[in-house]
């Protein structure tokens, strides 16, 4: 293990202590070391909360920005049976927050750290949230998670040690919070570091194969596991509650309250709940290569196009675009142990993506892994035949795994299998106007009252309906996701800022604000009143056709925001409605997923006016009572379109996920947690697991994420004790939650 020179030790919890303590959500007590090792900060985070916390505040600000390698560390013991996921910001002076978050496992005494500074922070991977371990150590690395991954070090004003959206109360003693020097390392971490299965090369783990037979091996052996497999006794043949209560069967899903409890009925008129993976489907599983093209003709998008750039499936590049071919990136190059030659047969799995959302290139080639494993998994007798049997293992995986239905996202090649249901999924794209703020996380909004908008969204809907072909099968359609409506607290910019932003433009170019001036000039019977509850000073209505900010935030002001707010919400749900009533008459409008981060009150307000089924993603230990009550007072069907929980222990992979546990073991424990808090939901008809497959190990090429969230990994192996989790979960589904109290 590498040594670390101790620069300065921040809290040891000996008396004196340097500073305050404020909590929470946070009982925290000064306590005996169970080691033996003198004091330990003993914290006891609150559950059903969204946040827990504890701030170490020095007596004065601490200066780190003269070290030029350095890195935060300290020790945890975690007494309890449950696994915690520990969040560790440090905050300076100028706002800079950097956050990093550690899994500390049940039952364990470690050391857990993160780099503050240093040259293993100076070159952007292609990872998202995460850097690679630069050193070999027992020591667990943290990941970062949100704010400033290189704060300013100059004037550090506070250590924030806290939990995020707890299903219950969590311990843990805390020791030894110390700055240290990181120990010597070159770049030869980041070399070599994938092997020809798209695999750490570095590390040995549980399904690591080692050679193509042990993987055709693997692939026959769970072949004939799936052939002597059949659906659980109970299910209909949509996947419904055989067993349970039949109700009239219209020929199509949709939703149910009974005794209290939504539900979906399937087609039949069975009882239904959607349990399911979603974003099944290859599109999203290349990584960029480093390698990109000269020629410009590579990067050409059809205006017209109906599919966005992560949802592309394989772009074939011409051997004329390939003699163009240059190194944009000696970082991404340099991480793969081998990459098919063009003339390789695996060469087929090359794609190319013309634009990312994350990362240190703007373009490039990719490669599939995941493709090529089932190539050499199944073969190619015939062109394209391991796709087909992909599809029928998935199919049978799902069956077997007692799913009910696919979630989101799934390749529309399953559209017409009648052995799963599942969801179509679209994506309102095009030249339309859009809106932004200065916390867009996905990109800028539509300006929903842009008549291009509402062309384009009946484009994209029109081909959902032709791809659909009316098929009793599709229980409902998703259309875009997390959506950056803005924030449910914070400033006027955090929670108006698409509207604030149409203000800003010249009404003849914004659709909204033309839509804004309208209502407002309807609500207010003269410029004059409208200054004075504004605290403006217009001299008429035209002044406020022209670019304006506010200068003052009045409550009046905030009114009129969040009215605007709804209004664009409520546009934007009715374009998409209406035209899925026009080309979807029998198909659940199942609303846009929206993020926990991103569903204003106005903008559910607005969905509810127009869904069958509200949407959320929910990327927590489980449906919080507390957070999710709301959806009780607006009984509507509700279902979780994403969650996930991963582990970057024993998976090969470098980074857990958004939601971590400990190990495999502890994974498959909170995903039936999980699972059961949706259940206990009387709203919630259904949650949908992110994702099917393994991120690749170097970050997928559009976004960088590169998370053990799949049920597969990267050579399409199951992890095991979460299949084993899922199974036992579903093979009870139906009467435990129809007859619980």
């Amino acid at each position: 293990m590498p040594s670390h020179d101790v620069i300065t030790e921040l809290y040891t919890f000996e008396a004196p202590l340097n500073g305050e303590i404020k909590t929470e959500n946070v009982s925290a007590n000064i306590q005996s070391s169970p080691s033996g090792s003198g004091s330990a900060l003993r914290l006891n985070f609150k559950g059903d909360v969204a946040e827990a916390s504890v701030k170490l505040i020095p007596e004065k600000n601490w200066d780190w920005s003269k070290h030029e390698e350095i890195n935060l560390a300290f020790d945890a013991i975690n007494t309890e049976d449950e696994s915690i996921q520990l969040y560790i910001g440090v905050k300076a002076e100028n706002g800079d927050e950097a956050s990093h978050s550690v899994i500390i496992p049940a039952h364990s005494e470690s050391t857990y750290y993160f780099v503050l500074k240093g040259k293993v922070l100076d070159t952007d991977l292609g990872y998202k949230r995460s850097r690679m371990e630069a050193w070999q150590s027992d020591e667990q690395m943290a990941h970062f998670r949100i704010g400033t991954i290189t704060p300013d070090l100059s004037s550090v004003k506070e250590l924030r040690l806290f939990t995020r959206d707890n299903m219950v109360s969590k311990q843990l003693l805390v020791d030894n919070i110390r700055l240290r020097e990181n120990p010597e390392y070159t770049n030869d971490y980041r070399k070599n570091i994938v092997d020809k299965f798209g695999q750490s090369a570095k590390h040995d783990f549980p399904l690591k194969v080692h050679s193509e037979a042990e993987l055709k091996e693997k692939a026959n052996a769970e072949l004939s596991r799936l052939n002597a497999s059949s659906p659980l006794p109970d299910r209909s043949r949509f996947g419904g509650w055989k067993d349970g209560p039949k109700l009239e069967a219209t020929g199509y899903f949709r939703p149910h309250e009974m005794k209290g409890k939504w539900w979906l009925v399937d087609p039949d008129g069975y009882l239904f709940f959607s349990n399911g993976l979603s974003n099944v489907r290859m599109a999203n599983l290349t990584t960029l290569t480093g390698i990109d093209f000269k020629d410009e003709s590579v990067r050409y998008v059809d205006p017209e196009a109906v599919t966005p750039e992560d949802s592309m499936g394989i772009v074939e590049v011409s051997d004329e675009v390939r003699d163009t071919r240059f190194v944009a990136s000696d970082v991404r190059h340099d991480m793969f142990e081998w990459l098919p030659n063009y003339d390789d047969e695996l060469a087929d799995h090359y794609s190319y993506r013309r634009s990312v959302h994350h990362g240190p290139l703007t373009s490039g080639e990719t490669f599939s892994f995941y493709r090529a494993n089932l190539e050499r998994r199944y073969g190619e007798p015939s062109p394209k035949a391991y796709e087909e049997k992909w599809q029928q293992v998935t199919l049978d995986r799902f069956q077997d795994w007692g799913f009910t239905s696919m979630g989101n996202w799934v390749d529309p090649a399953f559209y017409p299998n009648q052995q799963v249901p599942y969801f179509a999924n679209g994506w309102i794209i095009g030249d339309f106007k859009t809106l932004s703020s200065k916390h867009d996380v996905w990109g800028s909004m539509p300006d929903s009252f842009d008549p291009e908008f509402v062309r384009r969204a009946n484009v994209t809907i029109t081909q959902i309906a032709d791809e659909i072909q009316s098929s009793p099968w599709c229980i409902g359609v998703f259309v875009d996701n997390e959506k950056s409506w803005g924030r449910t607290e914070g400033s006027l910019e955090h929670r108006y800022g698409l509207i604030l932003d149409a203000l800003s433009k010249p009404i003849e170019t914004s659709p909204a604000k033309a839509a804004f001036v309208k209502a407002l000039k309807q609500k207010y019977a003269s410029i004059s009143e409208l200054n004075n509850g504004w605290q403006t000073s217009f001299t008429n209505w035209q002044d406020l056709d022209n670019s304006w900010q506010p200068e003052h935030d009045t409550s009046s002001l905030e009114q009129d925001l969040s009215m605007m707010l709804e209004m664009l919400s409520d546009q934007y749900f009715k374009v998409v409605h209406s035209a899925l009533e026009k080309a979807l008459p029998n198909h659940l409008y199942m609303g846009a997923r929206m993020a926990s981060w991103g569903m204003p009150d106005e903008t559910i307000t607005a969905a509810v006016r127009y869904s069958d089924v509200l949407s959320f993603n929910i990327y927590k230990e489980g449906v919080q009572p507390s957070q999710w009550s709301f959806i009780k007072d607006i009984d509507l069907p509700s279902i979780i379109g994403e969650f996930h929980i991963g582990t970057n222990t024993d998976s090969g992979l470098y980074h857990p996920g958004l939601v971590a546990a400990a190990d495999q073991k502890d994974r498959a424990k909170m995903y039936q947690q999980y699972m059961q808090s949706v259940a206990d939901h009387p709203n919630m008809v259904g949650a949908h697991w992110f994702q099917y497959v393994d991120s690749p190990i170097t970050g997928r090429a559009f976004d960088g994420e590169n998370y053990n969230v799949g049920f597969v990994s990267v050579t399409d192996i199951p992890y095991k004790e979460l299949v084993d989790s899922a199974r036992e979960f579903n093979r009870t589904l139906y009467p435990e939650r129809f007859n619980q109290e």
